[in-house]
């Protein structure tokens, strides 16, 4: 899923395994209305095929990577399209490396959203302000895709617990799911 890793996978499996490389010409259990699928990233791809098995569709996927991703499945199991947005550990190190004064913060669930130090504001801008993104964008996707349909939203990736989980908008937290759309798409090829 990483391109620059490419080679050494493919040198760790010499001689043991077939390396079956996840794209757009492969059988995924969706069709793709995109107009540049190679474009697709992987993991979008392994995502839309796990979220379209194991849930149904129309669907949302929101993966909590280095990018906060959103894919959207149409009801006909088609991957439509999605969002991009910086990912909640690139921003806090952005803000950590390009600011002063700024620390390195972990992420957790904060006490309250006026933060009482540097660390409890930024700590509270992130989770909170991740989960406004989430909520918009969300919103905004089944407002122009889905009106007045049900859609099955899923989180997964690293921070999905921690964001999504508090997000009432999203149905389930499904934290491997992109290890189980990867396994979909082996057997099916």
């Amino acid at each position: 899923m990483v391109p620059t890793k490419n080679s050494a996978i493919s040198k760790a499996a010499y001689n043991k395994a077939p390396v079956l490389w996840l794209d757009c010409k492969r059988k995924l259990g969706v069709t793709i209305d995109y107009p540049n699928p190679k474009s697709i990233g992987a993991d979008r791809l392994a995502n839309a095929a796990a979220v379209s098995e194991l849930y149904g569709c129309p669907a949302i996927v929101v993966d909590f990577g280095t990018a906060v991703t959103f894919d959207v499945i149409s009801e006909v199991h088609s991957y439509i399209g999605g969002v991009i947005a910086p990912g909640l550990e690139a921003m806090t190190n952005f803000l950590y490396q390009r600011t002063a004064l700024l620390p390195k913060v972990s992420l957790k669930e904060p006490h309250r959203a006026v933060g009482k130090s540097t660390v409890e504001a930024m700590r509270s801008g992130a989770v909170f302000g991740y989960r406004g993104l989430v909520r918009e964008i969300l919103a905004r996707i089944k407002a122009e895709q889905f009106s007045r349909k049900k859609v099955a939203v899923v989180a997964t990736g690293g921070y999905a617990r921690l964001i999504a989980s508090q997000v009432p908008e999203v149905g389930m937290v499904h934290p491997h799911l992109t290890l189980e759309g990867l396994r979909i798409v082996g057997n099916l090829n």
